[in-house]
């Protein structure tokens, strides 16, 4: 962890134990919402369309506030606080719309905090290894939905899948949050203010410039299958419930291996050369996932995984690099993610729930192919 800051680390802990909550329930939601609750695939796609938006579009005015103002923590512990309080909630709801409405207040907390976040790592990453910092706290984050998950297969392969022991799940986040909470709130040290606060916030050239660049990664994720359809896929090719943990696993396991040396490679070979290898292993997993085997299914978990920490690893570096007002474009960022995966899981729930599983398969396939084609094209003379 050389040339990782103490307090980047501290961070690194609150996102290990958020994260390892979050993965209790991500692997089992769609189940509970289609199996237990007998929702439609139509209803899955507006609980994922509705959390996602509010998750990222926050994102964009925590991340001016904190460019603005210089509020940084603040925003952070609030938006912890939102989460750890509201996933254990879900074991009360009987329909899709509280499911939605409490998922949505959950993504709210992540939305707070998530701009105010990245632009405290970048304020206390070491010059020219912005990429090994933002991959170190990548590695954390990850390692946490590692173990989430795998006491989420625990307890699923013990006690069973019945609806009392999910709706239990759900209860049990509560102590990983607060021990997320905890920390943030005394060991986490905010922003100097002198580092932060702006007496007038404009847009730069640069700025600009990094947002333009941004573009395809919206549009990779207006098309590419949401996890939770990459779950429901796995139903439907046949693999159990209980299960389905372990195929996070293969997703969180290949990006806590990689994150780090990923970020070493941004730090080395630029953005556009690790982007283009992001964008492959998009390609290959939605390709395995049409297949519809269950081993084709299981390895493309790992390429999702690839896909996952790769285009978040570079993309947050790119930002905190080239970026002047760091905190609003992490916020253009989120929100950008917010509009197109959001639209996207909409449109493939509901081709999937009126068309068919191999419609949606395809709608997702063409989509990335044809925007790997542009990217490819885009950054020949970048590359050359």
């Amino acid at each position: 962890m050389k040339n990782i800051d103490k307090n980047i680390i501290m961070l690194g802990w609150v996102s290990f134990f958020t994260d390892m909550a979050s993965a209790m329930i991500n692997p089992i939601l769609p189940i509970f919402v289609v199996g237990v609750l007998h929702q439609g695939y139509d209803k899955l796609g507006f609980i994922v369309a509705i959390a996602t938006f509010i998750s990222y579009a926050l994102r964009l005015v925590s991340g001016y506030i904190s460019d603005r103002y210089g509020i940084v923590k603040p925003l952070m512990v609030s938006g912890y606080a939102l989460s750890t309080l509201s996933k254990p909630l879900i074991a009360l709801s009987y329909g899709w719309k509280s499911v939605a409405a409490l998922r949505g207040i959950e993504r709210l907390g992540k939305g707070i905090r998530s701009a105010p976040k990245d632009l405290l790592i970048s304020k206390y990453a070491k010059s020219k290894a912005e990429g090994k910092t933002f991959g170190f706290h990548k590695t954390m984050d990850i390692a946490g939905e590692l173990s989430g998950t795998l006491i989420l297969f625990a307890v699923l392969l013990f006690w069973g899948e019945s609806e009392d022991i999910l709706r239990t799940i759900f209860i049990a986040t509560l102590l990983p949050g607060v021990f997320a909470l905890i920390i943030v709130t005394f060991f986490v040290k905010d922003v100097p203010k002198t580092l932060s606060y702006k007496e007038k916030l404009s847009i730069t050239k640069e700025d600009i410039s990094v947002i333009k660049t941004l573009l395809f990664y919206f549009v990779f994720l207006f098309f590419l299958f949401s996890d939770a359809f990459f779950t429901m896929q796995a139903s439907h090719v046949g693999i159990e419930t209980f299960w389905i943990p372990l195929l996070f696993v293969v997703s969180t396991l290949t990006q806590t291996l990689i994150s780090f040396p990923i970020g070493k490679l941004i730090d080395k070979i630029g953005y556009f050369k690790v982007m283009a290898m992001a964008y492959i292993s998009a390609l290959v997993a939605q390709l395995l996932l049409m297949w519809g085997s269950q081993l084709s299914v299981w390895v493309a978990y790992a390429f999702l995984g690839i896909f996952t920490v790769t285009s978040l690893n570079a993309n947050r570096t790119y930002i905190a690099q080239f970026a002047h007002n760091k905190g609003s474009v992490y916020g253009v960022f989120y929100a950008g993610v917010a509009l197109f995966a959001a639209l996207g899981a909409m449109i493939c729930g509901m081709l999937w729930e009126y068309f068919g599983a191999q419609e949606a398969l395809a709608f997702s396939m063409l989509g990335v192919s044809f925007a790997l084609i542009a990217y490819l094209l885009s950054i020949k003379k970048r590359v050359s």
